[in-house]
């Protein structure tokens, strides 16, 4: 399929969608936001793909949403673009392969919301994360879900109310990143952490993720009731035994994916 907006790399076990919309710091605009669904929506069902990256080109991984769209709107419109953000990062975290964000520059607002939406992240030194809203009187209401999540409250608010950017290192340090390597390794360290991946059980990993993100908010007993459930059924898949056996005979598991 051809996009206008984004780049789609498909190499198996790993495919790469890039956002490549450098001269508007990759914005996401309504167009962007339906592309990038799309492309995760395509890849989610194609099981050759083990692993996605989530990159971009130019001087920002993005800049958020695109103001342009948001003057002289009304409030069916504004709920529109909002409506298809959340459409979005609910697309990532419920399609069945792990997605990591490359970040090689800075993501400020919706563009930070997507690195902590993705799966896991790796950043280069030179990325920066910010959520400046409130700086122009639009505050990242829908950005401070997924960031709330991933660094805490304290942080989250410290991000929210000042709009101040942080450094890859203190994004790493509070969780909002795994990983921050030099620019020149960003690459090669986010392909490195998708093969770590690709090397489980594709059928496994598929069930772990869907189950991490349907315990996380819930209380512990009914964490439990859940995952218990959700292990039990697990431990019957062909995959599991196969993978039990293959640990006590010291050998190298064969994947079925189921």
């Amino acid at each position: 399929m051809g996009y206008e907006n984004i780049l789609v790399d498909h190499a198996a076990p790993i495919a790469t969608i890039t956002m490549n919309r450098p001269e508007r710091r990759n914005a996401l605009s309504m167009s962007m936001m339906s592309e990038l669904m799309e492309a995760f929506r395509t890849l989610g069902r194609d099981r050759t793909v083990q692993a996605i990256i989530l990159a971009a080109n130019g001087p920002a991984f993005s800049a958020g949403h695109d103001l342009s769209e948001m003057l002289d709107i009304d409030i069916n419109q504004a709920r529109a673009v909002f409506d298809l953000c959340t459409d979005l990062m609910t697309t990532v975290q419920s399609i069945p392969q792990p997605v990591i964000a490359r970040v090689h520059r800075i993501a400020t607002a919706a563009g930070c919301q997507l690195v902590a939406t993705c799966d896991l992240a790796v950043a280069s030194e030179e990325a920066r994360f910010a959520t400046p809203g409130v700086r122009i009187g639009l505050f990242c209401s829908t950005p401070m879900v997924a960031l709330s999540r991933s660094i805490g409250r304290k942080r989250a608010m410290q991000m929210l109310l000042t709009g101040q950017p942080i450094s890859a290192e203190t994004a790493e340090e509070w969780g909002l990143v795994n990983q921050v390597v030099p620019a020149d390794e960003l690459e090669n360290a986010t392909l490195a952490l998708a093969q770590s991946i690709t090397t489980a059980s594709p059928f496994t990993v598929a069930l772990g993720k869907q189950a991490f993100y349907a315990q996380i908010d819930l209380d512990q007993p009914k964490a439990y009731a859940y995952t218990k459930e959700v292990m039990s059924m697990n431990a019957l898949a062909a995959d599991a035994q196969e993978g039990m056996c293959a640990f006590l005979q010291k050998r190298e598991p064969t994947w079925v994916g189921r």
